[in-house]
């Protein structure tokens, strides 16, 4: 386990921008998945974007594709969901997380199974009205 801590969350009105960021703390040895989630009130966490830090195919959830980003700094250990023309159904705490075990890319396919994370930050609302 790693400690994730999220930051960059708010309220927007639709059409506007927010970035959201996740710092990875402590130690961590090789490549592994990162991946953002959400939680809207009543649903189930849905997986919004990952990466394998060693590079390879990102993944995006169909309902944020061509507004949502995820990048990653591996120097830093800073994650990152760069999230344009938000939407009200975007309304939903955001998670970051970790998967330490993940072998590669193909592994967020066809998309990040929040069972397979084992480290999780504590979330980031993220409002659009």
């Amino acid at each position: 386990h790693v400690q994730l801590v999220e930051s960059g969350g708010g309220s927007v009105q639709a059409g506007g921008s927010l970035t959201l960021s996740c710092a990875v703390l402590g130690v961590v040895y090789g490549d592994y998945c990162m991946a953002w989630f959400r939680q809207a009130p009543g649903k189930e966490r849905e997986a919004v974007a990952g990466l394998y830090t060693g590079g390879g195919s990102i993944y995006y959830a169909d309902s944020v594709k061509g507004r949502f980003a995820i990048s990653r700094d591996n120097a830093l250990k800073l994650l990152y969901l760069q999230m344009n023309n938000l939407q009200r159904e975007d309304t939903a705490m955001y998670y970051c997380a970790a998967d330490l075990a993940c072998l590669g890319p193909r592994t967020l396919l066809p998309g990040p199974r929040a069972t397979n994370f084992d480290s999780w930050g504590q979330g980031t609302q993220v409002t659009v009205s």
